[in-house]
Parts: structure tokens; C-alpha cells; sequence
């Protein structure tokens, strides 16, 4: 039932020393796997939902949720928008706010489904990384990447253990 090709995490050192290596070209590959894997990842969490929600015999709307993912984001444009280099400090922005609502999101739809399972969100502080970029007039973009590295690798782990006890409980509950 359950997709089995897992999310793919991205280590953030690799990408950064091979930009500045390529003098940042690097730059471009980062940002448009960033944002693929992103769409990836929301994508496959709306097919979970609607699998467990068609598992059920429930309709969409009973479920009190929309089911509509995030908007899927043009990974080729917003990477080759960074050359503007205002960019870049907008796609941190939208990947680390839409981690926050995704995760809000899962954590409303699993207490609805699986209350037995506990989910925390992670507390992303996109305040925090925002003041700590414009203090450095723009150098703290890169910890501010690191950490959004950090939160998805962090969110596609736990995803990856809800979705094992996903399985277990639809076993447990006779449901495929």
C-alpha cells in the first residue's frame, strides 16, 4: 500500500564545499535538488493520505482536511532565479515555511487517523534564521541552508518510522 522508495536525503557539506570548489556553480544544483526533492516529498505524502483515505471508504470531505498539497514549485526556474541572488534568500524562506505547514498538516492528519501515533513538528524558526541573515548582511543564508538541510533529512527520518507504523497498525487493523 505504502510507497516503498524512500525520500532522498541531501547532505548539505557535500553541496556546499563543491560550490565553492565550482565558484558557485555549485549553487544552482543545490537549490534544484532542494526544491525537487521538496515537491517529492509533499507528493508523496498526498498519495498516503489519499490511499488511507480510499482504505477507509471515506470521502475527502469527511476527513476535514484538504487533501491539496502545498503548490509544487518550479525547481528549474526558482534555481536559475538565484543568479538575481534576492532569490535565493526567498527560496530559503518558502522551503523552510512550507516544512512547517507540511508538518502541521501530517500532524492534524495522523491525529485524525492514528491517534495512537505521536508526531511532534519540529520547530522551525524561520524568524530566527531571517534576523540572523539580515544581521549578516546575507552570509548567514548558508546557516540558514544547513539548517533547512538539517529539517528535511530530520522530517523524511521520522516520516520514513511513521510510515513503518503506518503499516504495522494497518496490519494490526486487518486493513491492507
Amino acid at each position: 500500500m505504502l510507497t516503498a522508495q524512500p525520500d532522498r536525503k541531501m547532505w548539505f557539506s557535500m553541496w556546499f564545499l563543491g560550490s565553492i570548489v565550482t565558484f558557485g556553480l555549485g549553487f544552482f544544483p543545490l537549490f534544484h535538488s532542494s526544491i525537487e526533492r521538496r515537491n517529492q516529498h509533499f507528493l508523496r505524502q498526498e498519495k498516503l493520505e489519499s490511499q488511507l483515505i480510499k482504505n477507509r471508504n471515506i470521502r475527502k470531505s469527511e476527513v476535514g482536511l484538504s487533501l491539496k498539497s502545498l503548490p509544487r514549485r518550479n525547481a528549474r526556474a526558482w534555481a536559475g532565479s538565484i543568479v538575481l541572488i534576492v532569490p535565493a534568500f526567498l527560496i530559503a524562506y518558502h522551503l523552510s515555511r512550507d516544512l512547517r505547514l507540511h508538518e502541521k498538516h501530517q500532524e492534524l492528519f495522523l491525529s485524525k487517523f492514528f491517534p495512537e501515533i505521536r508526531y511532534a513538528p519540529q520547530n522551525i524558526a524561520v524568524e530566527k534564521y531571517l534576523l540572523i541573515t539580515l544581521l549578516t548582511l546575507g552570509f548567514g543564508l548558508v546557516y540558514w541552508l544547513y539548517k533547512v538541510f538539517n529539517f528535511y533529512n530530520s522530517h523524511f527520518k521520522e516520516h520514513m518510522m511513521i510510515e513503518e507504523e503506518i503499516k504495522r497498525l494497518m496490519e494490526k487493523r486487518g486493513l491492507d
